[in-house]
């Protein structure tokens, strides 16, 4: 039986490559690609949920493919299958191949017909690859490709502003919880002295004595899970990204935004619910955390005047309900009420416009006066309070932008003196010296040398900060990004000893793309040199495609994702980080994050929103 549940996660890799492959006036056929894959999937697994039911629904572990290995190092694809892993399965496969059948007629005529297939499948695939992942690095994995695949999603208007405009902003949100995910790893390699695996998470004596001698260890690795799982499933304070993700077509609304991929979140506080549920205090913060997040969110959800917003919020209180019942142990009833919220939001969702029109007619043929209800009890400053604070949605929206991001922004904004020539003069001439100094380290007092990684990563975060922050350059912006992933391998270097191999594998990725992305800027510029900057959203994409499917695919090699060079060397960069050094090990995360928003924010910026050129007919803009 092992070997079979590797066949789930083949059957949508084939599909996504397969329609790839149709050409896009073939809708028919793209159609049943997208669900016959999910059809295929659900059938057989059916199928193979009644056989290990039956087998008495054992815990099953296949150590797959080890992608990368060193002396004290190994990056494996780890598959993993539990009552966890059943649950989402069943749900995820059903609600896919409901949507992907809904689609093909949605969708009819569409401009981007084949582009949202493709997106979607690719979207499967991430979540099959998450909810089967038997260890933190195969979980990052499908972590990252969900993130790529919402983007797309929620950008599937790419002509239009605000869906451009809200598809960086959650993306964004998602690379913040990204830094939780790799820190969380980076202090377990420390802990286990391994790649553990959520197998041997279930080893209550193996847990109990590592955290018994590491209990700040576990908590910190139990408060950085809590980050990835808060941004992934729109729990406070991030919870403002959630109604924003509904720029996209309603099918994707429907299954992703409001059953799927905000409920990923909740699958890691379960997946991970064994290494934490004995810490207490841990699980009151997780309790705590939950509760806020229904209560406020219950409160934005009331006042909203759109009904996907409404929905959305509603959503994201049932899931602090749900963050609850974990808390309190009850695993279980988590899952039922996963199941639950996933296939009511997904209806809601769907019959959405044939409500909203149904209430209107209501409305005018049967009006009903208010009736009073429990606010009306509260005094009415303290009423009034809370409906301006709902109508406002908490000002999470602002909190996120302006105390997070604003923060990022005005720090990039002190480096504005680093232009195309004062980098060229100064930062790569410091690199080269910086660099020398690797090979005469003999020179360097000994007190100075644990002193340096900390610098070269410092510098190194200023450069991707710089590079988040600029709004003249796409240039400027692309060479500060590759130059901080130099920084980055020279800081390991001086840390560790960080062999050629390791080297190699790690700027290969960053040197290959990084070329093949500077060669489709300065294309892309010697075209459209009056529209070539980053001051707003030209929308290039509509004369430019090729130039932006160039730039798109040598952005995600230079940010890292999965499975390029770059993303196993990010992960190869953290194993030479020691459990001491911290800053060091923060620093790298809040990095690799930032710069992964900066590449995507050029790539939108330029290619992504109405097009710029008033000649060429453009659809309405959304607002």
């Amino acid at each position: 039986m092992d070997a079979i549940i590797n066949i789930f996660l083949v059957i949508p890799f084939i599909g996504f490559v397969a329609s790839l492959l149709v050409p896009k006036a073939q809708e028919k056929t793209l159609s049943q690609i997208g669900f016959l894959t999910a059809g295929a999937n659900l059938a057989g697994f059916l199928l193979f949920g009644i056989v290990w039911l039956w087998n008495g629904a054992p815990v099953m572990n296949v150590k797959e493919i080890v992608l990368y290995r060193t002396d004290g190092y190994e990056f494996l694809v780890d598959v993993y299958f539990d009552t966890v892993t059943a649950v989402y399965m069943l749900v995820g496969s059903f609600l896919t191949f409901i949507i992907t059948m809904y689609s093909r007629t949605y969708l009819h005529r569409e401009q981007g017909y084949k582009r949202f297939f493709n997106t979607i499948l690719l979207f499967y695939f991430g979540y099959t690859l998450t909810i089967f992942s038997g260890n933190f690095e195969t979980l990052f994995i499908g972590w990252e490709i969900l993130g790529l695949s919402s983007f797309l999603l929620i950008a599937f208007y790419r002509d239009r502003y605000l869906p451009a405009r809200n598809a960086v902003k959650v993306f964004s949100i998602y690379r913040i919880g990204d830094v939780g995910i790799l820190l969380a790893m980076w202090a377990s390699h420390h802990l286990w002295h391994e790649n553990i695996t959520f197998l041997k998470l279930n080893n209550y004596t193996l847990v109990h004595e590592h955290l018994q001698s590491h209990s700040a260890v576990g908590a910190f690795i139990a408060l950085m899970i809590l980050v990835a799982a808060a941004a992934k499933s729109a729990q406070l304070p991030f919870s403002s990204w959630l109604p924003r993700a509904m720029e996209g077509p309603t099918p994707s609304s429907a299954i992703f935004y409001g059953s799927l991929s905000v409920h990923i979140g909740v699958f890691l506080l379960l997946r991970t619910y064994p290494f934490w549920e004995h810490q207490s205090s841990v699980r009151v913060l997780f309790g705590l955390l939950g509760l806020s997040t229904a209560v406020i969110a219950s409160m934005i959800a009331r006042v909203q005047s759109s009904v996907k917003s409404q929905i959305g919020y509603a959503s994201i209180a049932q899931i602090g309900i749900i963050f609850i019942e974990i808390a309190l142990g009850f695993k279980a009833l988590a899952l039922v009420h996963f199941a639950s919220n996933a296939f009511l939001r997904t209806y809601q969702l769907l019959v959405s416009p044939s409500v909203v029109s149904y209430l209107i007619r209501e409305q005018f043929y049967h009006f009903v006066p208010h009736e009073h209800t429990v606010e009306d009890r509260l005094p009415k400053r303290l009423e009034y309070g809370f409906y301006m604070l709902a109508l406002k949605e908490w000002n999470l929206d602002a909190i996120m932008s302006y105390r997070l991001f604003g923060v990022f922004r005005r720090a990039g904004h002190t480096l504005d003196f680093l232009t195309m020539k004062n980098v060229i003069l100064w930062i790569l001439p410091l690199y080269v010296i910086a660099l020398a100094l690797l090979f005469l380290q003999h020179l360097i007092p000994s007190y100075i040398i644990p002193y340096l990684p900390v610098l070269f990563s410092i510098l190194g975060l200023g450069m991707v900060l710089k590079a988040f922050s600029e709004r003249v350059s796409p240039l400027l912006c692309w060479l500060l990004i590759i130059m901080y992933h130099s920084w980055i391998a020279l800081a390991v270097a001086f840390n560790e000893q960080f062999g050629a191999n390791d080297v190699v594998m790690y700027l290969s990725g960053v040197g290959f793309m990084g070329i093949l992305g500077f060669i489709g800027l300065r294309r892309l510029q010697r075209e459209e040199e009056p529209y070539f900057s980053l001051d707003r959203y030209f929308g290039h994409i509509y004369e430019h495609p090729r130039f932006g499917m160039v730039v798109l695919l040598a952005c995600l090699g230079v940010m890292g994702f999965p499975i390029t060079p770059t993303f196993i060397g990010e992960d190869l960069v953290f194993s030479h980080i020691r459990e001491e050094q911290f800053l060091l090990a923060f620093f790298n995360a809040l990095g690799f994050v930032i710069g992964g928003i900066a590449v995507i924010r050029l790539y939108a910026r330029l290619f992504l929103g109405s097009h710029v050129k008033t000649y060429h007919e453009v659809p309405y803009k959304s607002a």
